[in-house]
């Protein structure tokens, strides 16, 4: 392997946040949601340019994503040109794979490729979503809640809120303890934005089969634009029986391997694919699932960190819409995703415009960052 020193990564920081909710939020597999970890990645070149990346999780698994980084991913990465990104996502797949085809080490991967793909942009000049092919300017976004436990009351006041903003699509949970409540809701939902807004609604892998069944007759007349998760993601031929019943099933946020997405798609009969860059292997893998999904004629939405997908989803050709997540990382951006009539609106801004609020982010610091272990340098918050 050929090693550029004049364009190798210099120096590589990671920190771990547990970042509070404004607000308790539920769905039908975490439960309650009162704070999400953050694990954030900086590559710094030898001429000081920075790239960041990022992932997430619901409240649990962090540490062990940044001793990954630190300790297996930092050390690999650190000789290599980010300009061949390819090749450093393949030095870390194929690297990691014996111990972990996806899990933990898909989110540690998922982080630092973000952040090399960040690194690359930046130095041409050029917003990701046009490096990466540069389709369109702006988006279609919906807004998701995450919103199982809300009242009927509170339910309907956060939809008319996100109406209010601008969204004409938007997803609610399902999955509480009675099918009947779920179905009593949609309907509310449904009355509250009348026939014209897009309505999708997420179970998050709550039902076995014959339950998802007994859901898709019963929400058949509500004319949902996609049924997101109804069951386990390992069931194909779960998804296939759902499909054939002829409401649009999506999934893809609990995928983690190209294969895995490969199978859904043309045995599961998918009919959105929603891969996540923080879980699924970073922007590299995004885009092989993209072309994946393409050939197959599927359309790609996307899970969460919509600063970033927004980028993904305007440089494709099969894009659906963007979900907008409520888990409060804007107030941690200073330049946070401009979004306009319902849509995300990309820039000319070089990277992917992952600008953190590091001193306000360092109040949540579950440990002092450890620093860049390849060279003993210390760590920034």
């Amino acid at each position: 392997m050929t090693v550029n020193d004049t364009n190798a990564i210099f120096r590589i920081e990671t920190g771990h946040y547990r970042v509070p909710l404004p607000r308790t939020l539920s769905d039908a597999t975490h439960g309650e949601i009162s704070a999400f970890e953050l694990v954030t990645v900086r590559l710094t070149d030898e001429r000081g340019e920075e790239g960041v990346g990022f992932t997430y999780t619901v409240g649990r698994g962090g540490s062990a994503i940044r001793e990954l980084i630190d300790r297996e991913l930092g050390p690999l990465i650190r000789p290599l040109d980010p300009r061949r990104h390819e090749l450093l996502w393949q030095e870390m797949d194929g690297r990691m794979r014996y111990v972990g085809r996806g899990g933990l080490v898909a989110f540690a991967i998922s982080a630092v490729d973000m952040a090399v793909h960040d690194l690359r942009a930046k130095r041409c000049g050029q917003p990701l979503w046009r490096l990466l092919g540069g389709v369109r300017e702006r988006v279609p976004a919906y807004a998701g809640g995450v919103d199982l436990d809300f009242t009927l009351e509170e339910l309907l006041a956060e939809v008319e809120g996100y109406r209010a903003e601008g969204f004409d699509a938007i997803k609610i949970k399902v999955g509480r303890e009675r099918l009947e409540e779920d179905v009593e809701r949609v309907r509310a939902v449904r009355r509250t934005l009348g026939p014209e807004m897009t309505l999708m609604v997420d179970a998050n892998m709550r039902w076995p089969v014959q339950t998802a069944m007994r859901a898709v007759h019963a929400l058949r007349d509500q004319d949902l634009y996609w049924l997101e998760e109804p069951i386990v993601p390992d069931d194909e031929d779960g998804h296939a029986q759902l499909a054939a019943l002829g409401i649009p099933i999506a999934a893809g946020e609990s995928l983690r391997s190209l294969a895995e997405f490969e199978r859904m798609i043309r045995r599961g009969r998918l009919s959105v694919v929603q891969p996540d860059a923080t879980n699924a292997g970073g922007i590299t893998s995004w885009m092989k699932v993209a072309r994946i999904a393409e050939a197959s004629g599927v359309p790609v939405s996307s899970h969460g960190a919509h600063d970033v997908h927004a980028h993904l989803l305007a440089a494709i050709g099969n894009a659906s819409y963007l979900e907008v997540h409520r888990f409060g990382l804007d107030r941690y951006l200073r330049r946070p995703l401009r979004l306009e009539n319902g849509c995300a609106v990309l820039t000319d801004a070089p990277g992917i415009g992952l600008d953190f609020d590091w001193a306000a982010l360092a109040e949540h610091a579950v440990a002092p960052a450890t620093g860049d272990v390849a060279t003993g340098k210390a760590g920034m918050q």
